[in-house]
């Protein structure tokens, strides 16, 4: 038997309906960058959020957005700079634990 579609979910910013597919398990999606116009998505391993780096990038986000911020997560660094963490955390982690997966995504 083939497979069928795979599924969608939707979620509404702005009034707008957009749809993503499901993210791997033990991962989150997130935007990265520095405005509306230039954020671009990432999908992430949950156990970035355990690395005192990516700590701090929350922390950023916090301070820009607050708790009360709705939707995905959103980091407030240049893009190059959330390549160069999580290189660093991709590096760090890969010298201790087996690797997580392919949960790296556009």
């Amino acid at each position: 038997m083939g497979s069928g579609p795979k599924s969608l979910r939707s979620f509404h910013i702005h009034g707008k309906k957009h749809e993503f597919r499901d993210v791997p398990k033990g991962c989150l999606a997130i935007k990265v960058g520095q405005g509306e116009d230039d954020l671009q998505r990432f999908v992430v391993p949950l156990i970035y959020f355990s690395h005192p780096l990516f700590l701090q990038l929350l922390k950023e986000a916090e301070e820009e957005f607050g708790f009360d911020h709705k939707g995905t997560i959103t980091i407030p660094c240049h893009i190059e700079e959330f390549r160069s963490v999580q290189d660093m955390i991709d590096r760090e982690w890969s010298r201790h634990h087996h690797a997580h997966g392919g949960c790296f995504g556009f």
